[in-house]
């Protein structure tokens, strides 16, 4: 389960594990069982947005 209190801490565990081991933000979803959705709404939050060219938030 990934970290829901920290945005900033939650976006470097994503890159780090969009960076070292998936192709894709929706695999990495898949394969942990997280809800794309619920990630993505907490993140833009804070001010970050995904990028598919670089796969990654930034």
């Amino acid at each position: 389960m990934l970290p829901r209190d920290d945005a900033t801490m939650l976006m470097s565990i994503i890159n780090m594990k969009l960076r070292d081991y998936y192709g894709s933000f929706d695999e990495m979803c898949d394969d942990l069982e997280e809800d794309r959705d619920e990630l993505t709404a907490f993140l833009e939050s804070a001010g970050y947005h995904y990028d598919p060219k670089t796969n990654s938030f930034q």
